[in-house]
């Protein structure tokens, strides 16, 4: 630190990845976790080195080619920019959203947001975002569903209820610590993911909860392709399951629980719909293939003796049923979540204290908590006018097939024509799949806006790139539903260059519009914070409780909130009363046999649960499957340049785990640099030899930049390690058309040619600043 500028005061903020202080030295930040944090998370030192990093975006800069309206101008990461003032650059952008509005209407605009920008409650891009287009144009083509759980947020509905409530309001960590005796972990419980909750979290209580529990007796079974898909604390059994093929597995273990007399028939007959349709599938009475033991070993890689035993041991005690995130990310998604719940149905235990199924438990630090008794502060975003949506990973299929029909959830509907994309917050070139077909996606609208604070891939896609601040340098509210602490995020350093607010960007674009007042209802950035406090203010005000005005809350720092009690949720009360309390299902019961997705008539996903293999399996050219998911060093492609993320890089490329056997065959050791290709595509990654990762699988997490070589053709390498330049584009089903971005084959060889350079973070040269008379002349 420079010696004539004094230390900075700590202050609060919080992440994604957790609560924290830091002060500003100027060039880089000091970081210290929460002190009540067991287990802080390391990607706190992602923001150590993150506010003037050389990857930051300083000005407003415009696509060149867009600028002139070349002809027929082809998008890539290397274009041409011009820098232009904020006043030019809004000018232009107000111009074009009116055109396109006036010309095609509001359905010709995508409002491309994903949610994980900031923890801030108010500085939330996809709030910002839509609130904006809805007040600007009346509504936007939106998204429904998310990437990480596209799946069982559609499935989940029509068998059990609402995924917030089965995955949040549902079994906690307390009670597994105090009842469970046995938990199944399809898909694992990662650290990696629980360390992470949309808003913040202050305390990562994950790991001693299953340490507690092993020590109290509780069996860990992880079922994964990973070993430490379950932390070495709870002391897992690891079943290490070939890749997708877990509804196998359950459908076995259903078998044996129904010959053997272990399934619980009482509940079966009162609390669920459906079952004999699904046991004459699984005793094989219409096929002629009984779905036993016998038959699961082959497909899973498990001896029948074990999967029997392992049945026996589920009815023994209480048992939870966990399926991971991981699972319905692929082909036939819905299948595993469903299958879950089934087997967890036939033990009988749906609704007991630390039995029966949670899904996705420990796939984000939300799960296993109690819930918030009073609101935390939410910005309002106003009513979308617009009917038009699409899945959320299907915006290369929309982009590419302008009024071509699909199936979803039972509608037949048709892909919006889209003109103009608008893009604030997210990384689509981190979280979609099979990136050149969405580069040739992205090359069909009109025009691409972004707001961004760094030179993600998306942001070098762009037209238009608007530099926006970090959180580090605006104040915020942070909070989330389930974490008791609400903390006054203060801005620590000033913004970098000419980066603004999203919320200041968009009040100017509002004013040219004519509808500044509608967005702004007449306050500033303080003001709003202030005023959706005072939400959560009212609201511990009416129970009794601590609740300060705005003002020594901001002083304090941090507020603590209270929690609903650990009742077990809607399952627990539909359990003690299914007539009172059922299920806001179509019976009203645990619907194992599912009339509504029957009649809808899908062939890729029938009305109960079903085995179905992938269509792309392992082949002699593509003999590994590779497992590409979230990884532990940053949260999705965020910061990706931090210092923690980097620190774990090995010669700046992100590192592929392969066992031992398959690296022996391959000539390839730890520190290697490999190639992994198929038929969509290619990367480079540094390998590390490991025994926690299965025989014949392959593990490259997402969240790398993507960084195509420039010297090679229109199917590029990724030279830094992004596994979705490998991964399928297509939909788990008609049903949900989630994501398929978990599981895909490949092959691997070491790299020996040149080794080319990673830029993923160096900035775009502009080749010019334009001057309003200048830009007035061009365009």
């Amino acid at each position: 630190m420079d010696q004539k500028t004094p230390p900075q005061p700590w202050s609060p903020h919080s992440a994604h990845w957790g609560v924290f202080s830091a002060r500003w030295n100027g060039e880089t930040v000091d970081v210290a976790a929460y002190p009540d944090d067991p287990a802080p998370s390391p990607i706190l030192g992602n923001f150590t080195n993150a506010l003037r990093h050389k990857a930051r975006i300083l000005k407003p800069m415009v696509r060149r080619s867009w600028l002139e309206k070349t002809p027929g101008h082809t998008r890539t990461l290397d274009g041409e920019f011009v820098e232009l003032s904020w006043t030019a650059v809004l000018d232009l952008l107000a111009d074009e959203l009116s055109q396109v509005h006036k010309q095609y209407g509001a359905s010709a605009i995508y409002g491309g947001s994903y949610g994980w920008a900031s923890a801030g409650r108010f500085h939330h891009a996809q709030s910002q975002i839509h609130r904006f287009l809805n007040v600007a144009f009346g509504g936007y083509v939106r998204s429904v569903n998310s990437y990480s759980a596209g799946a069982s947020a559609v499935i989940l509905p029509h068998i059990l209820g609402q995924f917030e409530n089965i995955s949040r309001r549902n079994v906690t960590w307390d009670q597994i610590s105090t009842y469970t005796d046995t938990v199944l972990a399809f898909g694992g419980m990662a650290l990696k993911n629980s360390m992470v909750a949309s808003g913040g979290i202050s305390r990562h209580i994950e790991r001693d909860a299953m340490q507690k529990a092993a020590q109290r007796g509780t069996t860990f079974h992880s079922i994964s392709p990973l070993r430490d898909d379950l932390p070495d604390e709870a002391a897992a059994r690891w079943w290490p399951i070939k890749a997708g093929t877990d509804v196998a597995f359950m459908l076995a273990l259903a078998h044996t629980l129904i010959v053997e007399k272990l399934c619980d028939r009482a509940f079966l007959d009162r609390y669920c719909t459906g079952f004999d349709l699904f046991e004459r599938y699984v005793l094989g009475r219409d096929d002629g293939q009984p779905k036993d033991a016998s038959w699961a070993s082959p497909i899973t890689g498990f001896t029948a003796s074990h999967i029997v035993d392992l049945a026996r041991e589920a009815a023994r005690g209480r048992t939870l049923v966990t399926v991971s995130h991981s699972l319905q990310r692929a082909q036939y998604g819905e299948q595993p979540v469903w299958m879950g719940a089934v087997l967890a149905a036939m033990l009988g235990q749906i609704g007991l204290p630390g039995g029966g199924y949670n899904y996705a438990l420990g796939a984000l630090g939300h799960t296993g908590r109690r819930v918030n008794a009073v609101a935390i502060p939410t910005m309002p975003q106003g009513k979308n006018g617009v009917e038009e949506f699409i899945p959320v990973a299907r915006v290369s299929d929309m982009l590419l097939n302008p009024g071509q029909p699909f199936d979803y959830n039972g509608r037949a509907m048709h892909y919006p024509d889209i003109q103009l994309v608008y893009w604030a917050g997210g990384n689509p070139f981190h979280h979609h799949q099979d990136i050149n077909r969405l580069r040739e996606a992205f090359n069909k609208p009109r025009t691409i806006v972004v707001h961004e604070t760094a030179w993600t891939p998306m942001a070098r896609f762009a037209d238009i790139v608007l530099p926006a601040t970090m959180t580090l340098e605006r104040d915020d509210i942070g909070a989330a539903a389930t974490d008791p602490v609400l903390v006054a995020m203060r801005k620590l350093a000033p913004p970098v260059g000419e980066a603004r607010d999203d919320f200041d960007i968009f009040a100017d674009l509002a004013r040219r519009l004519g509808v500044e007042q509608a967005f702004t209802e007449g306050r500033n950035s303080q003001q709003w914070l202030a005023h959706l406090y005072d939400t959560t203010r009212r609201a511990l005000d009416a129970k009794g409780l601590d609740a300060p005005d705005f003002e020594e809350f901001w002083q304090r720092g941090e507020l603590a909130l209270p929690s609903e009690p650990d009742d077990g949720g809607f399952l627990r009360a539909f359990r003690d009363d299914p007539e009172t309390n059922s299920l806001p299902t179509p019976s009203g019961r645990i619907e194992i046999f599912s009339k509504t997705i029957a009649d809808f008539d899908y062939d890729d996903c029938p009305g109960h649960p079903t085995w179905m293999p992938s269509t792309e399996p392992a082949t002699p050219d593509h003999p590994l499957t590779l497992i590409a998911n979230q990884p532990a060093t940053r949260l999705h492609s965020q910061l990706d340049f931090g210092g923690y993320s980097q620190s774990q890089k090995v010669a700046d490329r992100e590192v592929v785990r392969l066992n031992p056997v398959d690296a022996k065959q391959r000539g390839i050791v730890s520190g290697d640099i490999v190639r992994l290709f198929n038929d969509r595509g290619a990367c480079l990654a540094a390998a590390a030899v490991s025994d926690r990762v299965m025989e014949g699988v392959i593990h490259l997490p997402t969240g790398a930049w993507y960084d195509p070589d420039p010297a090679a053709n229109d199917t590029p390498m990724c030279v830094h390690g992004n596994p979705n330049v490998l991964t399928r584009d297509i939909g788990t089903s008609k049903l949900a058309q989630g994501c398929c971005g978990q599981v895909t084959v490949v092959e691997c060889e070491k790299y020996s040619g040149p080794l080319p350079m990673v830029r993923a973070f160096d900035p775009p040269e502009p080749v010019a600043r334009l001057e309003a008379a200048e830009l007035e002349r061009i365009s």
